[in-house]
C-alpha cells in the first residue's frame, strides 16, 4: 500500500512519516537548512501478513505544489495532516482538492501538534476539517489527533495504517506496464535509474520499454521493489528500474514508461 501526505507547510507531515517508520524523509541540505520539505520523501516499513507500506512524504509550500502532484497520481492511501493550532489553511484545501480529483478516497486525516492546543481547539479544528471534507473523496475519513512530541495518537494511526493494508485489494496486474518517473538519477558503477510507483502491469528484467513524450527505446536492467532487488515489479509498487540505453539527462520527472508502440502521445486541455 502506497501512503501519501498531504497538508499546509509545517503542519507535521514529515514528522509523522517518521514517527511512524522511523526515516527522515528530508533527505536534501537545502532541506534540513531551512527546516522545509522541498521535494518528495520516501520510507518503507515491511507489515508482517500484507503488502510493504511505502509512504511518499510531500511539500507543503505553494511553490512546490509541482512535486506534490508528482506522488499524488500512485497513492493509495492519504494522510492529511492538519494541526490543531492552525487549522485548514491554503494548501490544506489545495492539497485536498487534487486528492478529491484523483479520487482517492481511503484515507485519514491527522489533526497534528494535539499538545500545544486545548480540547476545546481540537473539537473545533475537527468540526470545520469535517465541513471541509463535505462532498470529497474523503468525506468520511476519520479524525484523528496526534502529538508527535508526547506520542499521543501515533499508535492509533499506525493501527489505522495496518488494518487498512491487510484488507486492500490487489490492483489488477493484466493492464498494460505503465511507471509514471518521480525522480531520475545516475549511480557509480549502476548508471540511470528511475523510480515511481507502477500504476498499472508488471515490469522484469531485461524487457524493453519507451519513454514518452520522447519515444525513445531503452532496456530494464535491474529493477526494485521498495528499496530492495526484485525479480518482478507489480502495479502498487514503488518501483525503481535501471535503464540501458538512456542518459539521466534524457530523462525528467512526470515522464511516462510504457512498453514500445502501445501508446500515443497526446494534449488534452
Amino acid at each position: 500500500m502506497i501512503i501519501g501526505t498531504a497538508g499546509h507547510i509545517d503542519h507535521g507531515k514529515t514528522a509523522l512519516v517518521r514517527a511512524l517508520t522511523g526515516v527522515d524523509t528530508d533527505r536534501l541540505p537545502a532541506e534540513k537548512a531551512r527546516g522545509i520539505t522541498i521535494d518528495l520523501g520516501f520510507a518503507y516499513r515491511r507489515v508482517p501478513g500484507a503488502e510493504t507500506l511505502g509512504f511518499v512524504d510531500v511539500p507543503g509550500h505553494e511553490a512546490f505544489v509541482h512535486n506534490m502532484l508528482a506522488a499524488a497520481l500512485g497513492i493509495d492511501f492519504v494522510l492529511l495532516v492538519v494541526a490543531a493550532d492552525d487549522g485548514p489553511m491554503p494548501q490544506t484545501r489545495e492539497h485536498l482538492q487534487i486528492v478529491d480529483l484523483l479520487g482517492v478516497e481511503r484515507g485519514i486525516v491527522v489533526l497534528s501538534k494535539c499538545d500545544l492546543v486545548s480540547s476545546e481547539r481540537i473539537a473545533e479544528v475537527g468540526a470545520e476539517v469535517h465541513r471541509l471534507l463535505d462532498r470529497t473523496s474523503l468525506a468520511t475519513a476519520e479524525i484523528m489527533p496526534v502529538s508527535i512530541v508526547t506520542g499521543e495518537g501515533v499508535a492509533a494511526v499506525e493501527a489505522h495504517l495496518l488494518d487498512a493494508a491487510r484488507s486492500m485489494p490487489l490492483r489488477c496486474l493484466d493492464g498494460r506496464f505503465r511507471l509514471a518517473i518521480d525522480r531520475s538519477f545516475s549511480l557509480s558503477g549502476i548508471g540511470t535509474v528511475v523510480t515511481g510507483t507502477l500504476v498499472s502491469g508488471t515490469i522484469s528484467r531485461e524487457e524493453e520499454l519507451e519513454v514518452f513524450p520522447t519515444r525513445t527505446r531503452l532496456r530494464v536492467r535491474g529493477v526494485q521493489v521498495h528499496g530492495a532487488p526484485a525479480e518482478q515489479a507489480i502495479a502498487g509498487q514503488r518501483t525503481a528500474l535501471n535503464l540501458a540505453g538512456i542518459s539521466t539527462g534524457d530523462l525528467a520527472r512526470g515522464m511516462t514508461l510504457a512498453p514500445p508502440d502501445t501508446f500515443q502521445t497526446a494534449a488534452r486541455l
